[in-house]
């Protein structure tokens, strides 16, 4: 296309810069069809929105002929090229933008909860209609641009016109295993300066009056939380526990991926070791060693069954935290309550997930696990005093739930702040769902953990152009 309308070949690889690749994309297919004298709105519409269905109607229809580029046509007054180029361009800023809002959007895995699944810096497509577009919360904002202004900083967005959520019809709702982006649910208050790291749990650790100190604090609404990618595990009204780091839902045992990671305990007999090449190729992180519980290593469940089957190797099975201990990962997850909830990351549960139209009974026990659910993501005035629970003013000692809720973990099991830290994910935080990966490149996760994933730079040329579900596999 660009040799056929004289076009700089430097755009075709422009498209693969985030956010200013949509209107290169959408450039070349409409100085395409200019070709064919298509110059009118509502033609440079269909090209932007269903370009190869145009591409076939103008390719049978017999009276469209491909003529001059517009760039070899006769001169023209500099006022009227710079007005098409301005109008262009315009065109092309709002196509993009309602295709990324209404369609589909690009996204990039920023660190290692999801491996080995999705890997750190796959690019991929995420399909807004799969679960119904949401309907912006914050209509005046900056296009193309999530909630922060690249290079200077500042909201992207304002708060003077507000709109309640919405969602457009879709292809079907959030299934069990579905690999789902939402909009984080604990971001709503963030650190100016760290606006991606957890406010609350700063908060805990070093206090409330330290980081208001510290750091600028701001709040976000719904749509302009930090987005995260994680598998939905649980559905609304799921019961969901975790035994020794596996999942069960409804008391049945979940799926287990291929790829899925955690820390596996190898039992094998002396003199056991694996060369170099076999923890390179498989990506097996070594995490230490002694007579007592033999070697600790971090890899993907396939790979655990195939060092199981090795010459001398007795048993391998996950290493996880002790049910009830709470010296672990146990003080930070939800809801934060050790007295009612001695749980941790590997031994956790069972909790009931919420489901739109369930009544439950408030106890103290359910005030711990529900409040934030009620009062925050609910809107309502919650209140304890003396024992008994006020709801927007009125004593209550029951709530029935407005939304649906799910329960999003990571794939890297020991490595993913997921529902297990902090909770459950609305409906109206669900942005769509994970469709392929069109770009992936290595190099070393953003994670600055020592078990941070790595693998060799350059490009993953197996994974690009992949759907999503045939990388579980």
């Amino acid at each position: 296309m660009l040799k056929l309308t004289q076009k700089p070949k430097w755009w075709f690889v422009a498209q693969l810069i985030p956010v200013a690749g949509y209107l290169f994309t959408i450039g070349i297919y409409i100085e395409f069809v200019r070709c064919f004298g298509k110059i009118k709105f509502y033609q440079q519409a269909l090209t932007a929105f269903a370009p190869f269905l145009y591409f076939i109607y103008i390719g049978f229809n017999k009276k469209d002929h491909f003529s001059q580029p517009v760039a070899s046509a006769p001169p023209q007054g500099a006022r009227k090229i710079i007005k098409e180029w301005a109008d262009a361009a315009i065109f092309a800023v709002v196509a993009a933008v309602i295709i990324r809002t209404f369609f589909i959007e690009a996204y990039v895995i920023p660190s290692g909860s999801m491996e080995g699944t999705l890997l750190t810096n796959d690019y991929l497509f995420v399909s807004k209609m799969s679960y119904g577009a949401r309907l912006p919360m914050r209509p005046l904002q900056l296009p193309l641009v999530h909630n922060t202004i690249p290079l200077i900083g500042g909201n992207s967005y304002s708060d003077a016109i507000k709109t309640p959520y919405q969602r457009l019809p879709g292809f079907g709702k959030v299934q069990r295993y579905d690999i789902v982006v939402f909009n984080v649910p604990h971001n709503d208050t963030v650190m100016a300066d760290k606006p991606s790291n957890d406010y609350y749990a700063f908060v805990k650790r070093f206090g409330r009056a330290a980081v208001w100190n510290q750091s600028k604090i701001i709040t976000r609404p719904v749509d302009k939380k930090e987005n995260f990618i994680k598998r939905c595990m649980g559905l609304p009204g799921d019961k969901v526990e975790i035994r020794d780091g596996i999942v069960y839902i409804n008391g049945i045992k979940g799926k287990i991926f291929p790829h899925q990671r955690i820390d596996y305990q190898i039992q094998a007999g002396p003199g056991f070791s694996l060369s170099p090449d076999y923890t390179d190729e498989h990506h097996i992180i070594y995490k230490g060693s002694n007579p007592q519980i033999g070697t600790v290593a971090e890899m993907e469940y396939e790979t655990a069954m195939e060092v199981s089957k090795l010459p001398g190797v007795t048993d391998v099975r996950p290493f996880v935290e002790s049910k009830g201990d709470i010296k672990g990962s146990g003080q930070s997850v939800f809801p934060q309550n050790t007295n009612f909830f001695p749980w941790n990351q590997d031994n956790y549960g069972p909790i009931l997930i919420p489901r739109k139209g369930m009544t439950i009974s408030l106890s103290s026990r359910n005030i711990a696990m529900y409040q934030r659910a009620i009062q925050v993501y609910e809107k309502n005035k919650f209140e304890v005093k003396d024992g008994k629970c006020f709801l927007n003013g009125k004593e209550a000692n029951q709530y029935t739930f407005k939304m649906d809720y799910y329960w999003m973990m990571g794939d890297n099991r020991h490595n993913s702040e997921d529902s297990r830290f902090w909770g459950f994910v609305p409906e109206d935080h669900i942005v769509g769902k994970a469709s392929f990966v069109w770009l992936s490149h290595g190099g070393n996760s953003d994670d600055e953990s020592p078990d941070a994933y790595t693998i060799q730079p350059g490009m993953r040329w197996n994974r690009i152009l992949r759907g999503v579900g045939t990388l579980e596999k």
